[in-house]
């Protein structure tokens, strides 16, 4: 359909036809009719001619539709708990702990297949150890009482430092009998740190016991802190820890203590990420438009 006037044949004869109907006082100039003819637009090419064209063709289809994106394929819950399993996974591996690979390449089809089999979350826990030397693993002490008709019996219970294991809570909130509960399932099993990932609350009390009875350091993750992977960020520096080695020789490099550098709080996302304790030393690795290149080290505190 034309969008704009056109000076065609039709044209000519309304105006021929308006000019036969008035008097010869308002009949236009043939001068001024043939300017006006001139200064008319060009009718506009059609599709059917061959030269039409529409600024629309330029603009590129999309890929695809954004509704195929959606999640139909089944419930939240196996989608959250795929997310926070893969990202639990990925920490281990960037912990130095082995990961197999074909549990890191599993898509969520495949792992919803996989847990209506049998949706419970004891099948979601992980036992892992350090990937780096298996043959060479530290072993610690602890030492317990155990009172009896006033008589200390003292015993020795062996921990191997790779041991890891990783729990997922159900979605009631956590109290101390449920902490009590985890310890009794996991006291035999020498660990030596444990991750619980929580779908419930915790009250402070709870949380304070939990350094009373186990005795290892215990990881606290919400799910919804694990559906992405924080490491991942474009607008996130890479962070490298220091082996005490290499923290050493940087303290000795510069002559400073740790004490002295840049300080990151054990309560840091990427401290949790990576399981650091205090004193231990990361490099931060900048290397973007926004803050530059440029290398600086940080010290949990």
């Amino acid at each position: 359909m034309d969008q704009f006037p056109v000076a065609s044949q039709q044209s000519s004869l309304t105006v021929g036809s308006a000019e036969s109907t008035a008097g010869p006082a308002a009949r236009v100039p043939n001068g001024i009719a043939a300017a006006a003819a001139a200064a008319a637009p060009a009718p506009a090419p059609t599709a059917a001619a061959g030269g039409f064209h529409d600024d629309d063709d330029d603009i590129p289809e999309p890929a695809a539709c954004i509704s195929t994106m959606i999640d139909r394929g089944g419930s939240v819950e196996s989608h959250r708990l795929f997310l926070a399993r893969r990202t639990v996974l990925e920490m281990l591996r960037d912990r130095a702990y082995s990961v197999p690979e074909f549990e890191l390449a599993r898509t969520l089809p495949e792992f919803r297949e996989w847990w209506a089999d049998r949706p419970e979350l004891e099948r979601l826990a992980i036992t892992t150890t350090l990937a780096s030397d298996h043959s060479n693993k530290v072993i610690f002490f602890s030492i317990h009482l155990v009172i009896s008709s006033s008589v200390c019996i003292p015993y020795i219970t062996n921990y191997v430092l790779s041991q890891m294991k990783v729990i997922f809570c159900p979605a009631e909130p956590v109290k101390k009998a449920t902490i009590r509960e985890i310890y009794n399932g996991t006291k035999d099993d020498n660990l030596s740190r444990l991750i619980l990932v929580l779908q419930g609350k915790i009250m402070s009390q709870p949380r304070e016991s939990i350094k009373d009875i186990f005795p290892f350091k215990v990881d606290i993750f919400q799910i919804t802190e694990l559906l992405v992977n924080i490491t991942k960020h474009v607008l996130k520096p890479k962070h490298e820890v220091l082996t005490e080695e290499e923290k050493s020789k940087l303290l000795k490099e510069y002559n400073v203590k740790d004490s002295q550098l840049p300080r990151m709080l054990e309560s840091d996302a990427v401290a949790r990420y990576y399981g650091l304790g205090k004193g231990t030393v990361v490099k931060v690795i900048y290397d973007s438009e926004l803050t530059g290149n440029h290398v600086t080290y940080r010290c949990i505190f």
